[in-house]
């Protein structure tokens, strides 16, 4: 007879292990169905910066920039950038890295200038799902700067994983931008 935990799942097996291999902060999906998913990831964030709305637009665009200011993006490689009249079509991959875990994956980032507007959906890697929207607008005492990022991982174990720390590491990669806005526009 196998050990493998079969129909109760894994998760409570990876409960009992916590002290040796999981923050004892791991999310408890034992009442769910195994062939349930986590849930999505999602995080949203407004805030007011001190630089104009099209300063942070570039800042968010230059993408191939992020390995110099970003928390755990280790390498960003251009595809391809094509220009759509009112817009720019961009094919880029990231490469995350956080503690054990590398993983690269691919975006197509849609950049609105006319509208102060990133748009950027999943290509390939490691999720199930990804999009996340950055847009900006001028305001009286500088530009009002709104984040939002939903995304699943297809491996359940890093959904997990990610869940544990997920609105942290969102809140740092704004703050990431923020520092960075600062560094390169006073």
């Amino acid at each position: 007879m196998s050990s493998f935990p079969g129909k109760d799942g894994l998760w409570p097996v990876l409960r009992r292990l916590c002290p040796l291999i999981l923050p004892c902060n791991w999310p408890t999906w034992d009442s769910r169905r195994p062939a349930e998913s986590p849930p999505m990831t999602t995080h949203s964030e407004t805030r007011i910066l001190p630089h104009t709305a099209d300063q942070m637009f570039a800042l968010v665009a230059d993408v191939a920039s992020y390995p110099k200011f970003l928390p755990w993006t280790a390498a960003a490689r251009i595809r391809s950038v094509e220009d759509q009249g009112d817009h720019q079509v961009m094919l880029a991959d990231l490469v995350i890295s956080f503690r054990v875990f590398r993983e690269s994956f691919g975006s197509k980032v849609v950049l609105w200038p006319a509208k102060k507007q990133i748009d950027t959906a999943y290509l390939d890697g490691p999720f199930k799902h990804m999009e996340s929207r950055w847009s900006f607008r001028d305001v009286e005492k500088g530009c009002e700067v709104a984040f939002f990022v939903d995304f699943e991982f297809r491996n359940r174990l890093l959904q997990g994983a990610a869940g544990m720390f997920f609105n942290q590491a969102m809140t740092g990669v704004v703050r990431a931008f923020e520092r960075r806005a600062e560094e390169l526009y006073g």
